[in-house]
């Protein structure tokens, strides 16, 4: 298992709130794993977009644009 940002706690209470009775340790790290690897993805694009705009600073408004 990968040390990631996200704790793993937050992984089983996702799981766990969206219909997992018990949650392995696997797949708390594989959650994990996907969640870091999409926001990784979305970081980037409202980076670029903040960047496109002429700022530094990313906006929620960045981040709603890459989203869609």
């Amino acid at each position: 298992m990968g040390d990631g940002i996200l704790p793993l706690a937050a992984m089983e209470k996702i799981l766990k709130n969206n219909g997992a009775a018990r949650v392995s340790a696997d797949a708390k790290d594989a959650l994990r794993i996907a969640l870091e690897d999409e926001a990784r993805k979305l970081a980037e694009k409202a980076s670029q977009i903040a960047k496109h705009a002429g700022r530094t600073t990313v906006k929620e408004e960045d981040i709603r644009l890459a989203l869609k």
